[in-house]
């Protein structure tokens, strides 16, 4: 694989702007990008953002129906760098963990875990009950990386933008892509 190829997924928490913002530094740094938005993401898109599904879509270079099992990504064969669920829902995160691959977003998952590629989960639902609890645990223990964003403010974010940026930045981090969005720590103290 000569470049780089990462499947972005959009499920319906709450935080849509995680994924859009991650398809937008993915473009600016020459990622491949195949993007699936459930049914329930698209409604959350328009609510949180005002966007269209379609001006999401524009932002990927491949995109795919989460009906379509049988699309490209949904093969072992289809080769990719991983795949980030942006935000990650709870229903979502459980199908993953229990292997119901009846969407192509759950079956994408299942793929990248079968293949021992990195998955990521940017899981945006809170509290978490000891259901969800083990949910989490047993995705860890098959490979996944639970990755809820979390933000940080040693960097001291004046803006949303900030907050949404600095967490896409190290979800990035986990795949080795720089994308100038984290503010390092270095010696006690961020970078200016």
């Amino acid at each position: 694989m000569s470049q780089r190829r990462m499947i972005v997924a959009i499920s319906g928490a709450s935080g849509a702007i995680y994924g859009i913002r991650l398809l937008e530094a993915l473009r600016t740094v020459g990622v491949e990008t195949h993007l699936i938005v459930s049914d329930a993401a698209g409604r959350t898109i328009h609510e949180e953002t005002g966007l269209t599904v379609s001006a999401v879509r524009a932002l990927a270079d491949v995109c795919y129906s989460n009906q379509d099992i049988g699309a490209a990504i949904a093969s072992g064969s289809f080769r990719t760098d991983g795949m980030i669920v942006a935000p990650c829902s709870i229903k979502s995160a459980s199908e993953i963990a229990c292997g119901i691959t009846s969407s192509l977003l759950s079956r994408a998952a299942d793929v990248i875990l079968k293949e021992r590629r990195r998955l990521v989960l940017m899981l945006r639902e809170t509290p978490l009950h000891l259901g969800h609890l083990r949910t989490l645990t047993q995705l860890a223990e098959m490979g996944a990386i639970v990755a809820p964003p979390v933000p940080a403010f040693y960097m001291k974010p004046e803006t949303l933008s900030d907050v949404v940026n600095h967490s896409v930045g190290r979800v990035l981090d986990l795949f080795d892509i720089e994308a100038g969005l984290v503010s390092r720590w270095q010696q006690g103290r961020p970078d200016a």
